[in-house]
């Protein structure tokens, strides 16, 4: 079972709802991630305790926006997260019949499924390997090339992302990692004066 979010029940809905750990990965931009992959389950709670990419597809714009900008909200940017959860429902009900699964069952290989998962709607190239890499490395989703695909991502032992991401441990580990990477990147940044 995936231990992302530290709750039993949500990490429980990411490991057997192939929608639910894809939607988790576009709620994960800018707020802690733990929050984010716990999304999905609070969404699935409020939509009456089904998460239906078909419904989510179909749902008025404003009333989805309602449902993730309820106490406590979904999201840090409610309304633009709801468009995109339903953005990328809509392309698994109408690229893949409704199955979140398909967009990784359906590539033969590292490349293919790279491919299918910046298609998606809000995942840039860095999204799509960080997600590539956790179907790869935490629910053994390996197709050919696959580490070639993922980029520095496959790395064994990295603690760059959620894609390592297996007990609490791990997860101070990612955060290390990504602190040092921001304090890198703010290093780096010119000086005004």
């Amino acid at each position: 079972m995936l231990w992302i979010t530290g709750d039993p029940e949500a990490d429980a809905l990411l490991t057997e709802d192939p929608l639910a750990l894809l939607l988790g990965m576009v709620l994960d931009q800018q707020i802690p991630l733990e929050r984010a992959f716990a999304g999905p389950l609070a969404l699935r709670d409020r939509l009456g305790g089904t998460l239906d990419p078909a419904a989510i597809a179909a749902m008025d714009p404003d009333a989805l926006a309602e449902v993730f900008a309820a106490k406590p909200a979904l999201h840090r940017y409610p309304r633009s997260m709801a468009a995109r959860v339903q953005a990328v429902c809509a392309t698994v009900t109408e690229s893949y019949g409704g199955d979140a699964a398909a967009i990784w069952t359906s590539a033969p290989d590292g490349d293919a499924l790279l491919t299918n998962l910046r298609a998606l709607p809000g995942f840039g190239d860095q999204k799509a390997r960080i997600f590539l890499a956790l179907l790869a490395k935490q629910l053994d989703v390996r197709p050919p090339a696959w580490e070639e695909a993922a980029g520095p991502y496959a790395e064994a032992g990295a603690f760059r992302s959620v894609a390592d991401i297996d007990s609490p441990e791990a997860l101070a580990r990612v955060r290390k990692f990504k602190q040092q990477a921001k304090a890198q990147a703010r290093a780096k940044l010119p000086r005004g004066g």
